[in-house]
């Protein structure tokens, strides 16, 4: 199986160890550099409406970069499209889902399928819309977010509390909800009023067992808060 490794402390790269034969799929544009065994194609993973299904699940390119090392064993590194960390998560026995976005690459035998959501986490949870992207196969997934990456447990009667924004990826056996605050005893009007005044806006709420992988950096905060110095200076 292709070997991912995540290189450097800052913006890391992620490199990709291949043997002849063996494939990886990856986000549009992520090759940085690749030697000369390895080959590069444009693909739609899984055909034209699955491809398009993921387009609407979590951001991804409707064409996937294919590499392939056919002449021999090579090396390429990757890059994603936002600064910040990676993360390899073994799939097999567990299965991740994924935010808009967080989808770097994959080994040959995964595949990234579109799951919908209920209307209120579609609407409201800022995971991807009325689908988001779920793992399925065995082998490995490498998932990025903007700002570095933490995992944590979730632990029956441990829930876990998440602003959505800073939400990467997480085990699909986990139970999740939107939430506009993070208390649980007030009424519906004092939470929409301490979502507003804590600046905190909607949160995830955790369940049941397994991991989350959360990010240091919200992306669309960010990006709000460059549009409006950008807005200011012109």
């Amino acid at each position: 199986m292709p070997i991912f490794t995540v290189t450097g402390d800052v913006d890391p790269f992620l490199h990709v160890s291949l043997r002849k034969g063996e494939t990886i799929f990856c986000e549009s544009d992520a090759m940085v550099m690749m030697e000369a065994p390895l080959d590069l194609t444009g693909s739609m993973q899984g055909g034209l409406v699955r491809a398009a299904m993921r387009r609407l699940a979590n951001g991804e390119s409707f064409f996937q970069q294919r590499i392939e090392a056919k002449r021999g064993d090579g090396d390429c590194l990757l890059a994603p499209n936002m600064p910040g960390g990676m993360q390899v998560l073994d799939v097999g026995a567990r299965q991740y889902r994924m935010s808009d976005g967080a989808y770097v690459a994959a080994t040959e035998r995964i595949e990234v399928n579109a799951r919908m959501q209920s209307l209120g986490n579609a609407l409201f949870g800022g995971t991807g819309g009325f689908f988001i992207g779920e793992t399925q196969g065995d082998g490995q997934v490498v998932v990025g977010g903007f700002g570095s990456l933490f995992t944590l447990d979730v632990a029956p009667g441990k829930d876990i509390v998440i602003d959505n924004g800073h939400v990467v990826a997480w085990d699909s056996t986990l139970r999740y909800e939107i939430a506009a605050s993070t208390s649980q005893s007030q009424g519906l009007l004092r939470n929409l009023t301490n979502s507003v005044t804590s600046g905190e806006g909607v949160v995830l709420r955790f369940s049941g067992q397994g991991q989350v992988i959360v990010c240091s950096r919200n992306r669309q905060s960010f990006l709000a808060w460059l549009a409006e110095k950008l807005n200011v200076r012109s």
